[in-house]
């Protein structure tokens, strides 16, 4: 079984410091997060950045400088920004990460969700097609987000097409509002519609964080756990900082006989250039 690699996405859009107060803002904060979520075991750091007021934005100047922060701190983790952005945002704004340098990843989200309410996460055809173009044209790999069976049924459409290269990396998230449950039949059921030669992490959000952990774990999946998906260590009790997470992660993986993966490994494992 291919050694672990765990990413920690340690701030999203839609969480703020009134939920959690560990939630990094400032470009110091998320330097340190993304520090302790590396020593803690973290290979890949997939990256939303803020304003100080906790903002969300996609501002090219304001990834950079988050980027060297990082960068200043643990030069060899693997950052991937979010082309995701929030809720909102225009194509133009949402892509501008991918610009920035010291990047060698970005999340690419396959299709639209129902995040409740009035919210639709809006991704178009044209808007995929687009995004993939510009992420191959930095030489980056993407990460296939995919919250439904649908978006993989996408995916594999628009590598038949050239749009996507093979082998493709896969990010499945389960539990969302509007997207698939967090249950073990629904999980080997989207693993499965995996091409052979593909790599996937799972992730759950909220109180599924850890079971999909486990399961992907056991299973010979990689796992994303972080602030951004999930705010709690356990039931009722806050988590104060994402190195808790990627912690608990690790210990599960060493209980289970799962080595972790090194950034460098990590590489080697994704093929990343």
């Amino acid at each position: 079984m291919q050694k672990l690699i765990i990413t920690a996405a340690i701030c999203g859009a839609e969480v703020f410091k009134e939920d959690n107060p560990a939630i990094p803002y400032t470009i110091k904060e998320i330097g340190i997060e993304a520090e302790k979520a590396f020593l803690a075991g973290a290979s890949i750091i997939h990256l939303h950045v803020r304003e100080d007021d906790g903002s969300p934005t996609q501002s090219k100047e304001r990834f950079n400088a988050c980027i060297n922060e990082i960068k200043r701190r643990v030069s060899e983790v693997i950052i991937m920004p979010s082309t995701g952005g929030a809720v909102g945002m225009s194509d133009q704004e949402r892509i501008q990460p991918i610009y920035t340098e010291g990047i060698e990843m970005a999340s690419l989200d396959m299709g639209s969700m129902n995040f409740g309410g009035d919210e639709i996460f809006k991704n178009t055809e044209t808007t995929i097609k687009y995004f993939a173009r510009e992420i191959y044209k930095r030489n980056l790999k993407p990460e296939l987000e995919c919250f439904d069976k649908g978006m993989i049924d996408t995916a594999l459409r628009m590598e038949k097409q050239g749009v996507l290269h093979s082998p493709m990396h896969f990010n499945l998230v389960f539990g969302v509002r509007g997207g698939i449950n967090a249950s073990i039949r629904d999980l080997v059921y989207l693993m499965n519609e995996l091409p052979n030669d593909s790599t996937c992490t799972l992730t759950g959000i909220g109180r599924f964080e850890i079971f999909i952990a486990f399961l992907s774990i056991a299973l010979g999946g990689h796992v994303r756990v972080g602030l951004e998906d999930n705010i709690y260590l356990s039931k009722g009790l806050l988590a104060n900082s994402n190195a808790q997470l990627v912690e608990k992660v690790v210990r599960m993986a060493n209980e289970m006989g799962r080595d972790i993966a090194s950034p460098y490994e990590a590489r080697k494992i994704l093929g990343l250039k």
